[in-house]
């Protein structure tokens, strides 16, 4: 599943595009999800997580499409940029903030398609990660970088690159968005299967040296787990 959103303070624009967006999708049976924005604004006010692939206009009253993907770019952000201009001269715009491509209105349907190619092909060869909202900032976690998980009340700590991010999202909600090489030890604690130095009977330890509690019942479970992913 690749997410797709739309940022565009043209209503009828926002349309077409969105309308040959599905239609790629369809004709190259890959499974997309769009969403859209009319502006930079309501995409920062309502949008939780970076999508795969956003196509921004450039020309938005209020903030620009440039200015929001260096906001973005800022938090973390590693989306597959795509800006969608009527004038050339705003190309270069987008250097800094790593854009895949621009387009021309009005768009071209065998353009665009070449260019969704392109950013889907991207994001099937990057690592896998998790996007999250910590502390007022959108961040991207490679998978890679997790250690482990814990839950405390209404936040859950993921411990990562050396960091401590605090998120107020049910561990089982974040552990959902999660490959299988991650496990759950303990209604409190989900782990890096790819991060296990040494499993005992109660607990877990990580390659930082940090211990975490193992569940009665999981022993085996854990090491048959640990065995298929490592």
């Amino acid at each position: 599943m690749l997410t797709a959103t739309l940022c565009d303070d043209n209503a009828q624009e926002r349309a077409s595009i969105k309308r040959l967006v599905l239609d790629w999708s369809r004709q190259t049976g890959t499974e997309l999800r769009v969403s859209e924005f009319s502006s930079a604004e309501a995409f920062l006010f309502s949008c939780e997580t970076a999508p795969d692939i956003l196509l921004l206009d450039i020309e938005m009253q209020g903030k620009s499409g440039v200015d929001l993907a260096k906001e973005l770019r800022a938090g973390g952000c590693r989306s597959e940029i795509i800006f969608i201009t009527s004038h050339f001269e705003f190309y270069g715009e987008g250097y800094e903030v790593d854009a895949l491509h621009y387009l021309i209105k009005p768009v071209s349907p065998q353009k665009l398609s070449e260019v969704l190619d392109k950013a889907a092909a991207r994001r099937a060869l990057k690592p896998p990660s998790i996007v999250i909202r910590s502390e007022g900032e959108t961040v991207k976690l490679c998978e890679s970088d997790i250690l482990y998980l814990e839950a405390f009340l209404h936040y859950v700590s993921i411990y990562a690159a050396g960091r401590e991010y605090r998120v107020k999202e049910p561990l089982s909600a974040i552990a959902s968005r999660l490959s299988d090489d991650f496990y759950r030890t303990h209604r409190s604690y989900v782990v890096s299967l790819k991060k296990i130095t040494r499993i005992s009977r109660g607990s877990v330890t990580l390659e930082n040296g940090a211990e975490v509690p193992l569940a009665r019942g999981k022993y085996d479970d854990i090491h048959r787990a640990f065995i298929e992913r490592v």
